[in-house]
């Protein structure tokens, strides 16, 4: 996007409204609550941002007021790590209605595994798993419309044996 300096971002947790980024080394703590229109407001200490992002292709865009920045995902460095999620959700990535639900609440799911059907101009779109998971909740029913953003599954880490 832009000819900034490059920065090392890593997201260390996403639990509850409750985020611990890693930026360049120093780890910084936020919350961030989900708007209504798809965005988030994230509060950093005693300061407030709004902020929206989309995924695209191996990148994640992100906007927050004048700034904006685009994000390269990369896979996890060590093998001693825990590899965590790669989204606590499943969102609508445009407005529609929910066509299938193809998982239940409770099942393990593995990477590219089919999780739900939209339907928006006539064209079906399926969403899979873009990580290894467990189906926390299912949050919409088939037939039911949703908006751009909408979270229609809940994640969670697949519990280590």
């Amino acid at each position: 996007m832009g000819g900034g300096p490059a920065h090392e971002v890593e997201i260390v947790s996403m639990l509850d409204g409750g985020i611990a980024v890693r930026i360049d080394g120093e780890e910084i703590s936020a919350t961030m609550e989900t708007l209504a229109d798809g965005s988030a407001m994230l509060a950093i200490g005693d300061r407030r941002h709004r902020i929206s992002g989309t995924k695209r292709g191996n990148s994640i865009l992100v906007a927050a007021g004048a700034m904006s920045a685009e994000y390269q995902i990369v896979e996890a460095r060590g093998s001693s790590r825990q590899v965590g999620l790669t989204a606590p959700t499943v969102d609508a990535p445009m407005p529609g209605a929910v066509l299938k639900i193809l998982v239940e609440e409770g099942a393990r799911v593995a990477t590219n595994d089919p999780l739900i059907v939209l339907e928006a101009m006539k064209t079906e779109t399926t969403l899979s798993a873009e990580s290894p998971a467990v189906i926390k909740r299912v949050c919409v029913e088939v037939g039911q419309r949703v908006d751009h953003g909408a979270t229609l599954i809940e994640l969670g880490p697949v519990p280590e044996k």
